[in-house]
């Protein structure tokens, strides 16, 4: 085990679908779905430069960051920069991704609220060029 697996706050997980993550990604499921059924717990680590694809969420989502540095960034609107003890709400139907910064690792909470459609609608890759263009 190396030193930033004996720091982490929860294990990595499961490396992340490449299908929504460009970039290396690791998910744990936190809470699956909570007794009422109305949201979901996960804990994400971005390994440096990557990032997930745009997406939306039907019902909004929160995170938490708890490492690292990293982006957010809504359809529209400039990219913010997140660190250690931000949070992010995400309004029901936002396009945005997050993901890490080039240079570290980032680490957040996400607390995903569940309907019908699903937790997550995925879209396409932030390209390379845009990415490239972030401080």
């Amino acid at each position: 085990m190396n030193t930033e697996e004996k720091i982490a706050i929860f294990p990595k997980g499961d490396q992340g679908s490449a299908d929504y993550f460009n970039g290396t990604a690791w998910v744990k499921i936190l809470v699956p779905k909570d007794q009422t059924g109305n949201y979901s717990v996960g804990n994400v680590v971005f390994e440096p430069g990557c990032r997930n694809n745009w997406h939306t969420h039907a019902t909004g989502q929160i995170l938490l960051v708890t490492d690292g540095k990293g982006w957010y960034q809504e359809k529209g609107q400039a990219a913010r920069s997140l660190v250690k003890g931000d949070v992010v709400v995400i309004p029901i139907d936002v396009v945005h991704w997050h993901g890490a910064a080039k240079d570290s690792s980032f680490t957040h909470i996400v607390i995903t609220n569940n309907s019908p459609e699903g937790p997550v609608k995925w879209m396409y890759r932030v390209s390379d060029e845009d990415y490239n263009q972030l401080p």
